[in-house]
């Protein structure tokens, strides 16, 4: 019996270095958007639940666009809320995933909105959820997943020789060409935020991001992150996490010129 799996994305932010909504690019052979792209990729593994996590900004777009269907998948909406008298954005990707604790009873995928991951990578991660009560993720080469020019952040796996998830560290301003200063190879394996998880994952994390609010009520900034999370109940033996290889390529859009660089990829590969 096939189980239910949902695939779940954050899409709260308005994109301010894009200009606008990022998902809505317009970069499929198809003229598809890039949020339909990744649909389609993902719906071919078999996933029987969208969940979009939107912002104030941005849930009629999205209501607009899907409605209550995506190609006979039910679509459904959670709003992640902050503040902005007291924020200057919203509290992060954990606290975005904390948001569906309440409409979530299946396993799930959760992964960027503006990201390309490819059928194969969302065909493991669903396959992974059908076979094991475990966490799992996908670890990228980090020469595949790092511009040629520019610095970018990338959690960064630890792996123990059976291929699980010994911690996963942030790191920032990252550069192809100066890897060295972080004592990382081309080949270290990084995260692309791309999560097969459980729903008592949820529970984890909303114990500790009550605590978190708590603490940091005055920093209009701070975020409460998914890496650094993943990490901190990894090392606390709360979960396992399983790390799959992938065949296919990764592709992020986060400038307005990378739009026609990732429509220009695409088409070659269709």
């Amino acid at each position: 019996m096939v189980k239910e799996v949902a695939i779940v994305f954050p899409v709260a932010g308005l994109s301010s270095r894009f200009g606008g909504v990022k998902q809505f690019a317009k970069i499929g052979p198809n003229n598809e958007t890039l949020i339909e792209y990744s649909l389609n990729q993902a719906l071919k593994a078999g996933f029987s639940k969208i969940i979009f996590i939107v912002g104030e900004k941005t849930e009629h777009l999205f209501r607009e666009k899907f409605g209550d269907n995506y190609q006979n998948t039910p679509v459904q909406y959670v709003l992640q809320y902050f503040n902005p008298e007291k924020r200057d954005r919203p509290w992060g990707t954990a606290d975005a995933l904390c948001c569906i604790k309440n409409i979530i009873n299946c396993p799930f995928v959760f992964c960027n909105g503006d990201d390309i991951y490819g059928e194969n990578t969302f065909r493991k991660l669903f396959n992974h959820l059908q076979e094991s009560n475990e966490c799992a993720s996908i670890g990228y080469k980090l020469k595949d997943a790092l511009p040629d020019e520019g610095a970018v952040h990338r959690g960064i796996f630890n792996i123990c020789e059976h291929g699980y998830v010994q911690n996963l560290i942030e790191t920032f301003n990252i550069e192809l060409n100066n890897l060295a200063k972080d004592n990382l190879t081309p080949n270290h394996s990084c995260s692309m935020n791309i999560f097969a998880l459980h729903p008592g994952v949820i529970d984890m994390l909303h114990e500790e991001l009550i605590n978190f609010k708590q603490n940091n009520q005055e920093d209009r900034k701070v975020e409460f992150l998914i890496p650094t999370e993943i990490s901190r109940l990894i090392q606390n033996n709360q979960i396992r996490m399983k790390i799959h290889s992938t065949p296919d390529k990764w592709f992020g859009v986060t400038n307005p010129e990378d739009e026609a660089i990732v429509r220009e990829m695409l088409r070659e590969l269709s």
